[in-house]
């Protein structure tokens, strides 16, 4: 019986096996130790050359708003930030001692004229008289020098009276330019001495500011100084607006370095008219030194060891000794080693060697 049961499983087991579906072996080739990269293709392009300093901005005018006489501020008319019109009044002293001394000085030169009347009809009769011989020369000489002394005092006022009035003037203080108010330096009350403090970079009752154009001055090597020029374009950038390039000009180029910096001086102008840019702050500012039109360009980080690149063939690389010409920050120019269509590894080419396995993940278009 075991036996017979042993051999009806057996069948069993037979036909189960002959009649069950074969499922198919899906083989996947997988290439191991391939890197995975990112290609651009060798294109023509205008490159150029730039060359970067970093400079403080500062106003194109500056100016401390000072009376030329001292005396006691009476009325201040503006406030820092305030933008102000050429002549218009920002503030004043304390006039009435100036005015009555206007006031004694006109006094006195009105005396001086009317001795001059005097002086001038006796000197007319005098002449006359002399003519006929009807004075002597003593006579003469007397009112004659009496004229010259009538003359004498009333210059001597008028002097007075132009001198009260540059005084009253001068207490005024107007806007030499349109600008704004940078700062306020004084207080109604004070008591300012024009004498004093001028040294100061705050000194005066304000600080006016024209910065509808800015200035930016630099010290560059003795090797860069040589590229740049008076009237060359530059560009200035600021971290407050990293996205936005404003356009300048050279304006100065020293032709001597300094003693102790060894580097020369060059002012750049930026207009700026919408007041966008900021006196006191930084600023980098660019200068395009050399351009070529039409080159064959690679990204800088194609470069391995600042003579190599590797070129995609299929799934493989090859490595190519290249010829830089001109370099900026982004691009390279390439003087040969590669032609215009070639796929150059961008992204993933530090550690490959030539003939290294690789896979393209995504050709990059710049």
């Amino acid at each position: 019986m075991i036996v017979k049961g042993s051999a009806v499983l057996f069948i069993a087991f037979i036909l189960f096996s002959c009649s069950a579906p074969k499922k198919k072996e899906q083989v996947k080739e997988e290439v191991f130790g391939a890197t995975q990269v990112k290609v651009i293709k060798v294109a023509r392009q205008r490159i150029s050359e730039k060359i970067s300093y970093t400079g403080t901005l500062e106003a194109w005018v500056k100016i401390n708003i000072t009376p030329d006489v001292g005396g006691k501020i009476a009325k201040i008319y503006v406030d820092e930030g305030d933008r102000v019109t050429k002549g218009q009044l920002l503030a004043e002293l304390d006039t009435e001692s100036m005015r009555l001394q206007l006031k004694q000085a006109e006094a006195g030169l009105a005396v001086a004229e009317a001795n001059s009347k005097d002086a001038s009809r006796n000197k007319e009769r005098m002449d006359r008289l002399i003519k006929e011989n009807a004075v002597s020369e003593q006579q003469y000489e007397k009112v004659k020098l009496g004229f010259e002394a009538a003359q004498a005092q009333l210059e001597q006022a008028q002097a007075a009276v132009n001198l009260a009035r540059h005084a009253l003037d001068v207490s005024i203080m107007k806007a030499p330019f349109s600008g704004v108010i940078a700062s306020k330096n004084a207080s109604v009350g004070d008591v300012i001495n024009p004498m004093m403090g001028s040294f100061s970079p705050v000194s005066g009752v304000l600080t006016l500011m024209d910065f509808s154009k800015v200035k930016i001055n630099i010290d560059v090597s003795q090797n860069d100084v040589l590229r740049i020029n008076k009237g060359q374009p530059a560009q200035l950038k600021v971290s407050s607006y990293p996205d936005r390039e404003f356009s300048g000009i050279v304006s100065i180029v020293n032709q001597t370095a300094d003693p102790t910096t060894k580097k020369f001086g060059v002012q750049v102008v930026v207009a700026n008219r919408d007041l966008t840019l900021r006196p006191g702050t930084f600023g980098e500012v660019t200068f395009e030194v050399l351009s070529h039109e039409d080159a064959l360009v690679l990204p800088q980080r194609a470069i391995i060891e600042n003579k190599y690149v590797f070129l995609a063939k299929g799934n493989k690389v090859q490595k190519k000794e290249v010829t830089l010409g001109l370099q900026n920050t982004n691009l390279v120019e390439i003087l040969n080693g590669v032609q215009e269509g070639d796929l150059v590894v961008i992204e993933g080419n530090y550690g490959l060697i030539d003939g290294s396995d690789i896979k393209i993940l995504e050709e990059v278009t710049k």
